[in-house]
Formats: structure tokens, C-alpha cells, sequence
């Protein structure tokens, strides 16, 4: 649980962190003048925003909101991508492309996951009905049918009436 919840206090900051690492990254590594164009004006904008939307969807569902922990699959697929994103910042050309590339895919896979997630969570789990003026309401739950009786269960019932003595 504490991985999880770890997952969920880290979200906001990385939507900083990481940005700012590519940055760092670029001028740590001597990255180069096209590379500081592509840090600048792609990486930072599109992990900063990228990063804010993924937790605003991660943290609109109910069971994040109350248990202020993200699920499995959310630190298998953050867990992921930050590592992916992570990578890029050394900016190594022997395997910049692959891993940016990579990292673009996860990242998109993620999106969908995230959407997945909320989606089956907000999905209604009974039947919503409306009247015909609009309002709308859940039926009430079906009364249980009573088994037929076979013959063989009937009982033999026996009517004793009372009759009145004769008045004298």
C-alpha cells in the first residue's frame, strides 16, 4: 500500500521534476543546440502537460480520492513511463531515439488506461429509469417469486364450525 500511496504524493511534484530534468539533463550531458530546441519547445511542454492531465484523471476516480492511493496498474504504467522519461534526460545517442520514442507510446497507453480505469469506475452499476416528466430513479429490486406448490404439498385442512345450542 505504501508503493501506492508513494504513487499518489508523487504525481504533482513530477509534473515539475521531470521537466525540469530533461532541462538539466540536456546541459549536464551536452546534449547539443538541436536537442535544446526539441527540450524547449517539445519535451517540457508536452511532459509538464501530459503529467498534469494523467493526475487530474488518476485522482477524479472515487477509490484514489478515498484510499489516496493510485492502483497497480497506474505504478505499473507511471512507474513506466517516468522511467522512460527519465532516460531521455541522458540524452545517450546510441539509444535516445528507441527510448523517446518508447516513452511516447507509454505515455499515450497511459492516457487510455486512465481513461479506462475512470470510465469502468463511473459507470453506473444499477439501471437508472426516467418517468416521463424526466426525473429519473432506480427501481426498486424485483419481489422474490413464491415457488409453485405441488399437490402433493397441500395439507388436508379440517373446518370446524360452531353451531349454538337451541335457546330454551
Amino acid at each position: 500500500m505504501w508503493v501506492r500511496r508513494a504513487f499518489y504524493g508523487w504525481m504533482i511534484p513530477a509534473a515539475l521534476v521531470l521537466p525540469l530534468w530533461l532541462f538539466v539533463g540536456w546541459g549536464v550531458f551536452n546534449a547539443g543546440g538541436w536537442a535544446f530546441l526539441w527540450v524547449l519547445f517539445i519535451a517540457i511542454p508536452s511532459v509538464f502537460l501530459g503529467q498534469l492531465v494523467l493526475t487530474l484523471l488518476v485522482r477524479a476516480r472515487g477509490t484514489v480520492r478515498a484510499q489516496r492511493a493510485v492502483s497497480w496498474w497506474d505504478v505499473l504504467g507511471f512507474g513506466l513511463w517516468h522511467g522512460l522519461t527519465i532516460a531521455c534526460g541522458f540524452y545517450n545517442p546510441a539509444w535516445f531515439a528507441p527510448v523517446m520514442v518508447s516513452a511516447v507510446i507509454v505515455g499515450l497507453a497511459l492516457f487510455w488506461l486512465t481513461l479506462w480505469q475512470l470510465w469502468r469506475e463511473a459507470r453506473p452499476s444499477a439501471v437508472l429509469l426516467r418517468t416521463s416528466e424526466g426525473v429519473g430513479f432506480i427501481p426498486a429490486p424485483a419481489m422474490p417469486q413464491t415457488p409453485r406448490r405441488s399437490p402433493a404439498d397441500d395439507h388436508e385442512v379440517i373446518v370446524i364450525a360452531e353451531r349454538q345450542p337451541p335457546a330454551s
